[in-house]
């Protein structure tokens, strides 16, 4: 059985366990289902109730997500108003009851009569009926919600976690080294240590939650040192770093698939090349900016970036709900990302 049917099956058996109270509840229960269906009084409480059960999925499926999630709680609270309304209205138009003829039949008189007219006044007790509904549906909507965070979390820092080492990267990186050793390169040794670096930083500090700045941008740095190994002379590139990182923290690798995506799209030794990459550190805040000129487009399928940058934006999202401001433009002929992000 899928988790699906299950839950389908949960809220079959609950809605009718539900339904089944004004029934047992009712005072004219002994007289036996054929003759309660036909009482005013117990159909208006049955009728309630159904408006109760259609409340409760209609604040679940449709108010919470349309207005409670999306920050419209002042809209939220007026449509509770008025469903209360019409919960107190509509029994009553539907199902209008003769109460003094009801009070005057011998058979039953006494038994399940209300004494009040609903249109007049209510009590506590309708009252405390929505109010238990509505925080059900709401505790019910909010578990679910909770749940699917985690799931949609917990997707997406498995795939994170498969992409952390870009294999595109390492190609190029290898390739680099390699043609160094062939040259017998001074900067050989250096770059393989750099390359040792990096991957340590990734296997060790990615586990972390939380990692101080300076280390992901001496991290930054190193990746585009290694990166500058295939860059030719000509093409335009700048890289800067203002503000004290120290003391700071931040989650690990949330910025670098930026970083990569530009040197991914934004290299190519046949067309004129254009890479800047500014981060800015602001107290409390950090700005990233990366811009590229696009002269790359033949990247094989596997290599390509669109699903690392959302999982990044969906990182981001979890790590830093309300807290970062993503925006991306792109034209023919340049990508531009901007983050800025409310460091921890």
């Amino acid at each position: 059985m899928t988790k699906e049917t299950r839950n389908n099956i949960l809220h079959a058996l609950g809605s009718l366990a539900f339904l089944s109270i004004p029934i047992i509840s009712s005072p004219d229960f002994d007289y036996g289902m054929a003759k309660l269906i036909t009482i005013p009084p117990f159909q208006r409480d049955f009728l309630s109730y159904v408006l109760l059960l259609l409340f409760f999925y209609f604040n679940y499926y449709y108010l919470i997500p349309k207005f409670y999630f999306n920050q419209k709680k002042v809209l939220y609270v007026f449509v509770l108003v008025v469903c209360f309304l019409l919960f107190l209205s509509i029994p009553n138009l539907i199902i209008p009851i003769d109460f003094e003829a009801l009070a005057k039949n011998p058979h039953f008189k006494g038994r399940g009569i209300p004494h009040r007219n609903h249109f007049e006044s209510f009590d506590f007790g309708e009252i405390i009926s929505y109010g238990f509904v509505l925080c059900l549906s709401f505790l019910a909507k909010l578990n679910q919600h909770i749940k699917e965070i985690k799931t949609e979390k917990l997707n997406a820092e498995v795939a994170y976690l498969k992409a952390q080492i870009n294999p595109h990267f390492l190609f190029n990186t290898l390739n680099s080294l390699y043609a160094l050793t062939i040259t017998k390169s001074d900067e050989a040794p250096d770059a393989v240590l750099k390359l040792s670096g990096i991957m340590r930083y990734v296997v060790t500090e990615s586990a972390q939650d939380f990692v101080p700045l300076e280390k992901e941008i001496n991290y930054i740095k190193d990746y585009i040192d290694l990166q500058k190994l295939r860059m030719s002379e000509d093409m335009l590139f700048e890289f800067s770093v203002s503000g004290n990182p120290i003391g700071k923290n931040i989650a690990p690798l949330v910025l670098i698939p930026f970083i990569e995506n530009a040197f991914k799209y934004g290299i190519n030794p046949e067309e004129e090349s254009e890479i800047s990459i500014v981060i800015k550190i602001h107290e409390s805040q950090l700005h990233i900016d990366v811009k590229n000129k696009m002269v790359v487009d033949n990247i094989a399928e596997e290599f390509k970036s669109e699903k690392g940058l959302e999982i990044t934006s969906k990182r981001l999202d979890f790590i830093y709900p309300n807290k970062h401001q993503l925006v991306i433009t792109e034209d023919a002929n340049t990508y531009h990302v901007h983050l800025k992000l409310d460091l921890l």
